[in-house]
């Protein structure tokens, strides 16, 4: 068992780096959801749950597939898609091919409320992020997103 000693402990300017992105995120997020829900009444779940299934060609997924898309337990997944189902965002539906799994499709109500959450989601995220970063600093990101994106996915304690 590694003691306390063998950690390779952040430094000073690794630790100020990873709470200003700690922070970031929470501040990015919490922006993003109260502008998303005077918008449009969704919540920064909600709309991701959405825009999962505008981007599906038929505006449906199976549960299963969403969970993964969404990095989320299939549980929290059924909870949320049954608050959804409450307010008409969504519907599920059984597949007729497998008795235990089901579908997740979006109503013309969630269409509607996505198509109004949609501009001012792009016009806070431009605002916030790329209206401040040069389109080189945006390549950066990006790389350095997906380095790290790859790490996380392989990471296993």
């Amino acid at each position: 068992m590694a003691g306390v000693n063998d950690v390779p402990w952040l430094s000073d300017d690794e630790q100020r780096m990873w709470r200003q992105w700690m922070g970031l995120n929470a501040e990015l997020l919490a922006t993003l959801n109260r502008e998303t829900q005077a918008d449009a009444g969704l919540s920064n779940a909600d709309y991701q749950v959405l825009v999962v299934l505008t981007d599906s060609a038929e505006g449906r997924i199976r549960v299963s597939e969403l969970a993964a898309a969404l990095q989320w337990e299939r549980s929290r997944v059924s909870h949320h898609v049954a608050r959804m189902e409450k307010r008409d965002l969504v519907s599920r539906r059984g597949c007729p091919d497998d008795g235990r799994g089901a579908f997740v499709r979006i109503t013309e109500t969630g269409r509607a409320a996505i198509e109004r959450a949609a501009p001012g989601h792009v016009r806070t995220v431009r605002r916030l992020v790329f209206d401040a970063l040069s389109a080189d600093e945006v390549a950066q990101l990006g790389e350095i997103f997906h380095r790290l994106r790859s790490r996380v996915g392989r990471s296993t304690g």
